[in-house]
């Protein structure tokens, strides 16, 4: 059971504002849609600010449509305390991935408000841009931006499928704002999360304690072959681009479970051209991604995957291209922030426990510039990116007043 204080978030009310968000952009499912910078993300952020502005905050957003609400502290030379997440999901989303996060943080606001605290830094919640990068390709964007990972210019020219650049989907819902899409000196970033995965559930923890993110790389990769016709091309004279993009499938694979449980490798995009029954496919587009908590592991994999996909196409008789889109260290979170969500869940009674973050998340970016921590909630089956995924109102509650903790700890603390 959670320990006594009576300094409580109003659960009930959290949970009414995430059901009410998920009715933007609502799935029949049960899911949520709301790709970023469309009309429906328009109506979230819309919803979000009038929120906000109800709770007393002052709104501002930067060029790249990163929304900060700030709630004055008694110390106007403090720096502030951020928290939040995001609004936008992927095609076929759930209602809590990032919406926890920020309306999470909405809660904390009000809950200062009812409370009638003033903390001694003035805090800041953030709604980032397209941490999703569903659309455009991009994940992190604005938070990646803001810490200066991204230039402005070239995600301004991201396109999406339609050809609808970032820059023109900004002016097109009205949030390219006047604010420089650039970090500003802070405090503190806590951000609280559904883990997107199983392992709370399984070991029965409401909290996790994150001390880190996993290293990345992704990879675009482009098998070309030639299109020739099904019934009459041999064997001997086949090019199949498909053949060598599946292989390619299963050596991601292979090399994923290579490395035990901590083994993270992912094709999520496959696109086949000229798609036709009885044509041997001339082209394969396809994504390739690898994680590992540990860095020199991605090292290995960053390595050892170009060289042996190679031989597969060389074999396959078709030409691969790999173009690597990024590479993400392991990010280790700040010791001091990672304390004090330790703590507000030991004072609060929560079982707990560390845990390495699987999934890139805007902290990732923003730790770059910021103390940062996160606070990992349960979700059930692990299951996320899914229309299916599913918390518990008290699951959001315990991981909302640990955040609530974290924050107040670190907005009232004393500086040396």
């Amino acid at each position: 059971m959670p320990g006594q204080t009576n300094q409580r978030i109003d659960g009930k009310r959290l949970w009414d504002l995430l059901m009410s968000m998920a009715e933007i952009g609502a799935t029949p499912k049960g899911g949520v849609r709301r790709l970023t910078l469309t009309e429906v993300d328009k109506r979230g952020r819309d919803r979000f600010r009038a929120e906000c502005e109800a709770a007393g905050l002052t709104v501002r957003v930067d060029a790249i449509g990163n929304m900060f609400a700030r709630r004055p502290g008694r110390d106007p030379n403090r720096l502030p305390v951020l928290f939040g997440s995001h609004l936008d999901s992927q095609p076929s989303g759930g209602k809590f991935d990032g919406a926890l996060g920020v309306l999470g943080g909405l809660e904390v606001m009000r809950s200062l408000n009812d409370l009638g605290i003033v903390t001694e830094a003035p805090v800041e919640l953030v709604n980032w841009t397209d941490e999703e990068g569903s659309r455009f390709g991009h994940s992190l964007m604005g938070s990646g931006v803001w810490s200066g990972i991204y230039d402005l210019d070239k995600a301004y020219g991201l396109t999406d499928t339609e050809g609808v650049t970032v820059q023109t989907a900004l002016d097109g819902i009205g949030y390219n704002g006047p604010e420089p899409a650039t970090a500003f000196p802070a405090d503190a970033y806590f951000e609280l999360h559904i883990e997107q995965g199983p392992i709370l559930e399984r070991e029965v923890k409401q909290i996790g304690i994150v001390t880190g993110a996993q290293a990345q790389v992704w990879y675009d990769a482009v098998a070309t072959g030639q299109d020739s016709h099904a019934g009459t091309t041999p064997p001997s004279a086949r090019k199949d681009a498909l053949v060598c993009a599946a292989r390619v499938v299963d050596l991601v694979d292979r090399m994923m479970r290579a490395r035990g449980e901590d083994g993270r490798g992912t094709v999520g995009q496959l696109h086949v051209l000229p798609n036709s029954r009885n044509v041997i496919p001339g082209e394969v587009r396809f994504s390739v991604e690898f994680r590992h908590p540990d860095e020199a592991e991605v090292d290995r994999l960053d390595a050892q995957f170009p060289r042996e996909a190679g031989f597969i196409a060389r074999d396959c008789g078709v030409a691969l291209e790999l173009t690597k889109l990024f590479r993400i260290p392991a990010q280790p979170f700040d010791p001091a922030c990672v304390d004090l969500v330790r703590q507000g869940a030991a004072k609060l009674g929560y079982s707990a426990r560390e845990i390495v973050s699987g999934a890139g998340h805007d902290a990732v970016y923003v730790a770059r510039h910021v103390p940062t921590a996160m606070i990992f909630t349960p979700c059930k089956d692990g299951l996320s990116h899914n229309e299916a995924e599913s918390i518990q109102p008290e699951e959001a509650e315990a991981g909302c007043q640990v955040l609530f903790e974290a924050v107040l700890a670190r907005a009232n603390r004393t500086l040396p």
